[in-house]
């Protein structure tokens, strides 16, 4: 082993041991047990290490590196051995993955397909994650307070949850109270996953709908008239699929669909509006012309949680409906 590569794993399991002492106590007092250990840190080792419950998920980013194809594998494996071993966790609860650059895909890739499922808590709710199959492994981390903020609003409103993935916003807003939910994705496994994770917290029933449509067909097509109170469009930068003749992307599609969810929004109604595209540019000015009276906060320093050493995960809008 070169001396740049043990410099590299006492660097490495410093600042893990660093980190984990940090929110030793954290995590347990706010009822986290899913959270952000370590956000490439340090620039030569360009890893994501995120705990959940007695397990690591360690996300691996591209970037230029000189060793061979050999060596890196090596390496990967070195790093992840070190941090099971800083973190006392065993070989076979350490999760890990590749993050490519995404190239007009969906932010959902699966890599295997053991289908292994594991419970974790959050909030004092339980969510399925799949730390095996998926780059994404059901769990976005980083709106774990987006979350919050949807179930605090949440009693006897009408909630649509749109690219709602496995359902997290969905069941933190059935917990709120919402009286009604009406959740839309493409695929029919995830909204099959979101339906086991309102069931995990006693919240099935015939007022949570589960819709498998193109989030924007689906609002293209919505019955007339405003129906809603609190909404929640998450979506990824870019999406296609066979099943849909229309590519998304963010930034090309946001404004019109914005404003067509503002018509489906009763009066003080109030859309939270987030994407992870790094270059991504709000055009309130359209929003505000095409919708007169609307109200728009960006919100991302109040939704970004304090594990995320990276500030810019995500960004996140508050479009309030004037009353």
């Amino acid at each position: 082993m070169n001396d740049a590569i043990v410099r590299q794993t006492t660097d490495f399991a410093a600042r893990l041991t660093k980190r984990a002492r940090h929110f030793r106590k954290w995590p347990t007092k706010r009822g986290i047990t899913c959270f952000r250990l370590y956000e490439r840190d340090i620039p030569e080792i360009p890893l994501v290490v995120d705990r959940y419950e007695d397990c690591l998920h360690i996300t691996e980013y591209e970037r230029p590196h000189d060793r061979s194809d050999e060596d890196h594998e090596s390496w990967l494996d070195l790093m992840a051995t070190t941090a099971g071993a800083t973190l006392d966790v065993p070989p076979e609860k350490v999760f890990f993955k590749r993050r490519s650059r995404q190239r007009g895909k969906t932010q959902h890739e699966k890599v295997d397909q053991s289908e292994h499922r594991m419970e974790v808590n959050e909030g004092g709710l339980k969510f399925l994650v799949n730390l095996r199959d998926y780059v994404d492994t059901g769990l976005f981390l980083d709106h774990r307070e987006t979350r919050a903020m949807v179930r605090e609003q949440a009693k006897g409103k009408v909630f649509l949850n749109l690219f709602c993935y496995t359902g997290a916003f969905t069941v933190y807003a059935a917990a709120g109270g919402a009286t009604r939910t009406v959740s839309v994705d493409l695929s029919k496994t995830y909204l099959e996953w979101s339906r086991q994770n309102l069931n995990r917290n006693g919240l099935s029933g015939d007022q949570h709908e589960f819709v498998a449509a193109d989030c924007r067909q689906f609002v293209k097509d919505h019955w007339p008239g405003a129906t809603y109170d609190l909404i929640v469009c998450d979506p990824p930068t870019f999406s296609n699929s066979k099943r849909t003749d229309q590519d998304w992307n963010v930034q090309d599609d946001s404004v019109q669909l914005i404003t067509e969810l503002m018509r489906l929004m009763r009066s003080g109604g109030v859309l939270f509006f987030s994407n992870n595209f790094r270059q991504f540019k709000f055009d309130g000015a359209a929003i505000e012309k095409a919708n007169p009276g609307v109200q728009i906060h960006e919100i991302s320093n109040q939704t970004i949680p304090e594990d995320f050493r990276n500030r810019r995960i995500h960004r996140c809008w508050r479009i309030a409906k004037p009353k």
